[in-house]
């Protein structure tokens, strides 16, 4: 990690009329740093995670977000254009549903090379021996590089998404709910993948989920939400093991009590 952070988050809010999607949410985040955010359905963690990631624009707030020269730009204040490229480059986002970050119509391996082709490779073998490489590191056999993504199963399609996202060496990706929907001796190994690639390329990431063992093990801090407000917010061991507000407490007890 560096002293200088990769993102800053300052009073971010969004209303929905009079209903509360999250308010005034602050913190940074910094290189290399996985931060988890939890809570229950409707305690604002998704809206939160769009509004960072600019899917969605906040009712007030700012998020400003350190480029490669170093410079921090308010992500509100950029260019759609802008925004999409960094997108396509320095940003990954996985999406609960595999479907809704691939193209499913089009190979596995062409759905890899379709996000470096989009920072400029042109070079059929290199673009081609990277897609392969790839997958590989998500341990999908490379017999299956010309097959879609709808023959795959849900936890081949959700390794395809990431690699998908990650082949581009961006240096912040966001997660909805990266395990959820997967059986669960799957989930243990997509968790293990994702907890290697995150420590081995040194990648900043904003986790969502509900589950609080997703938390602890890919997290090193971690925020409670409800009712749209983080409540508690510090190291994710200490917020597990010694929790302070209630909720956290009741959150943390009926994990145990399963």
């Amino acid at each position: 990690m560096t002293d200088t952070p990769l993102l800053k988050v300052n009073g971010v809010s969004k209303f929905y009329g009079g209903r509360i999607g999250c308010q005034d949410v602050s913190f940074d985040l910094w290189p290399g740093e996985v931060l988890a955010i939890v809570g229950e359905s409707g305690s604002g963690k998704t809206t939160l995670l769009n509004c960072l990631s600019t899917r969605l624009l906040p009712t007030a707030g700012s998020v400003e977000y350190r480029m490669r020269d170093g410079q921090f730009r308010d992500l509100y204040h950029m260019s759609e254009a802008e925004r999409r490229l960094l997108m396509r480059t320095d940003w990954g986002f996985v999406h609960q549903n595999p479907a809704d970050g691939l193209r499913m119509t089009v190979s596995a391996g062409a759905n890899v090379g379709e996000r470096l082709m989009a920072v400029g490779d042109r070079h059929y073998g290199k673009i081609r021996e990277t897609a392969t490489d790839w997958l590989t590191r998500v341990e999908i056999g490379t017999d299956r590089i010309d097959d879609q993504p709808r023959a795959f199963s849900g936890g081949m399609r959700q390794r395809l998404q990431i690699a998908r996202n990650l082949v581009t060496g961006p240096r912040l990706v966001f997660m909805d709910e990266p395990t959820g929907g997967l059986d669960v001796s799957v989930q243990a190994r997509l968790l293990d993948l994702v907890r290697g690639l995150v420590n081995d390329l040194g990648l900043a990431a904003i986790v969502v989920t509900h589950d609080l063992a997703v938390a602890r093990l890919l997290s090193h801090r971690m925020m409670v939400m409800k009712g749209g407000y983080v409540i508690e917010h510090g190291l994710t061991d200490r917020v597990l093991d010694d929790p302070r507000e209630p909720y956290t407490q009741l959150l943390v007890s009926s994990i145990l009590q399963v």
